[in-house]
């Protein structure tokens, strides 16, 4: 693992904390350490759990126990069905309603730094895991924030600067369902027929240690594994009935894109995506996924074979990194020789098996699949609050280092564009910078000469979800009509994989909450390298 200083660290931290004091409005230091540090008394909560992280032990493949971070988590007030632990490495799934107020006191017991996001939800600053809030070993934060979020899926995973990679790979992540009024009138697949399929790939050594070691390729393309985990075990088959049932999928890996899709050509079917239920169910012939999106399945096993199998696989694609060279106005691009695709240790040059369904149990009356789901309100350039300013988030790098908008993380940073008035809705436009900033910054300039690498990123965008606008792509020969059929576009997201030469257009909302709110690549270690960005809303 990657040495931190963490003396270091938190000198870093409380300096970004005494200057957030003085610049944004309404934080107050001393406040916000009593605040978080101990339960709000005003704070009526619903639900109240003790979540910690700390080191363990666990069986994940057949041998020797695995050596990992793990969330633990005490349900000390609420619905006996809020916590439903999974076997392996994974957290407890927090099972939450729309509504409820939700207090979880969060216990570092690492030999490290830690903060957690909950990743998806709408929720204020000081409660959404920013890495300012990084707490060390012995102390505890409390988050308290209510469930504005509708029925769907989210996660919650550690947000630690420059560690999250480390973190999450080591296995400080879980998932997070809410349900809500509409949902329950739909009669969706439920109890057991609910499944979560949480996909991650890892590496081990001989000793059935998780085994992390990056080289400067990987660190460019990001970490991939040689073995699939689903719900942070190696054992991917699941017994399922001849029955509808709802999947909750989320990639969880680090760097990995899958290319999801049925064995035997059945259509995938989504009634859900990162920010909850869709309006209609989509069939799609197989669905990408980078790191963090998540989809939810509907897939009936009514008519199959008892002993029979339908396997969820990822097939191959070939999307290569290119290298883009940028000449003033017009520009030259070349695919980098000797960089390969975005396969690796795994590859995506062949069909990965990710989980095997065994219809073991016949049974009937199974549910029908909804025609209609949720209404949604489809918002166009013309719902946002200046339809005609244009918020840049440009992907770059330069120097061998991933950036947003021409610079890497700082703490506290952020530029004249990047700040929001709350209850505003806004365009932004996501776009690799081959001009060296000069169409996204400056509205058409020139850049100078100038190399960047063009790959895959996941982006994704703190707060309120968002919906996607448009795609426009540019590098026809790319390989992307390979993948371009399985992109979910419809719905509320909060993670968008934008491909190379691609530019995608969101629409988000900034409601409710005001201060420093993240956008940054999901891609691990592309985050850990600085590929983040505040917006400040005020």
């Amino acid at each position: 693992m990657t040495h931190i200083n963490h003396n270091r660290r938190r000198f870093l931290q409380n300096v970004a904390l005494g200057t957030l004091t003085a610049t944004l409005p309404g934080f107050a230091l001393g406040e916000s350490q009593r605040i978080n540090s101990a339960p709000n008394p005003s704070f009526k909560a619903d639900v109240e759990i003790a979540l910690t992280a700390r080191m363990a032990d666990v069986p994940i493949r057949s041998g020797a126990q695995t050596h990992v971070f793990k969330y633990f988590a005490k349900l000390l007030n609420g619905p006996p069905a809020t916590l439903k632990e999974l076997p392996g490495y994974l957290g407890p799934i927090l099972n939450f309603q729309q509504g409820q107020k939700v207090r979880i006191v969060f216990y570092n017991e690492l030999p490290e730094p830690c903060v957690t996001h909950w990743h998806g939800m709408h929720v204020p600053q000081m409660m959404d895991g920013h890495p300012m809030y990084a707490i060390v070993q012995g102390e505890q934060y409390v988050y308290e924030f209510e469930v504005k979020n509708p029925a769907g899926t989210c996660w919650y995973h550690s947000h630690t600067h420059e560690m999250t990679a480390t973190q999450v790979y080591q296995g400080l992540a879980g998932l997070i369902t809410i349900s809500d009024e509409v949902e329950q009138k739909l009669d969706l697949p439920s109890g057991e027929y609910d499944i979560p399929l949480v996909i991650q790939d890892r590496s081990f050594s001989n000793g059935n240690q998780l085994r992390y070691v990056l080289n400067m390729h990987q660190r460019m393309t990001g970490f991939l594994g040689d073995t699939i985990l689903v719900n942070g075990q190696e054992n991917n088959k699941i017994r399922v009935k001849t029955k509808a049932y709802r999947v909750r999928v989320l990639n969880g890996s680090n760097s990995r894109i899958y290319k999801l899709a049925w064995d035997d050509g059945t259509p995938m079917t989504a009634i859900g995506s990162d920010g909850g239920l869709l309006q209609k169910p989509e069939r799609l012939p197989y669905i990408m996924l980078a790191p963090a999106e998540r989809v939810e399945l509907w897939i009936d096993f009514s008519g199959r074979k008892i002993g029979s199998e339908l396997t969820l696989q990822s097939l191959p694609y070939n999307i290569a990194p290119h290298m883009e060279r940028g000449m003033g106005g017009g520009g030259m691009r070349q695919g980098m020789r000797g960089m390969g695709t975005m396969g690796g240790a795994l590859g995506q040059d062949g069909v990965i098996s990710i989980a095997q369904f065994q219809i073991a149990e016949e049974v009937s009356d199974s549910p029908k699949l909804p025609a209609e789901l949720v209404s949604m309100h489809h918002l166009t350039a013309q719902d946002a609050s200046n339809p005609d300013k244009i918020v840049p988030v440009s992907i770059g790098m330069r120097h061998m280092t991933f950036q947003l908008n021409g610079r890497t993380f700082d703490m506290q940073d952020y530029l004249e564009f990047e700040k929001i008035p709350v209850n505003s809705v806004q365009r932004i436009r996501i776009f690799h910078d081959n001009q060296g900033m000069g169409r996204g910054m400056r509205g058409g300039g020139r850049g100078g000469m100038g190399m960047m690498m063009s790959m895959p990123h996941p982006i994704h965008l703190h707060g309120q979800q968002f919906q996607i606008l448009s795609r426009k792509h540019a590098n026809a020969d790319s390989g992307y009509n390979s993948i371009k059929d399985g992109f979910l576009n419809n719905g509320w997201k909060d993670t968008v994989l934008v491909m190379p030469g691609e530019e995608v257009e969101i629409m988000k909302p900034f409601k409710d909450y005001t201060g420093l709110f993240l956008y940054h690549c999901h891609n691990l270690e592309h985050e850990d390298m600085g590929m983040m960005r505040n917006f400040y809303v005020s």
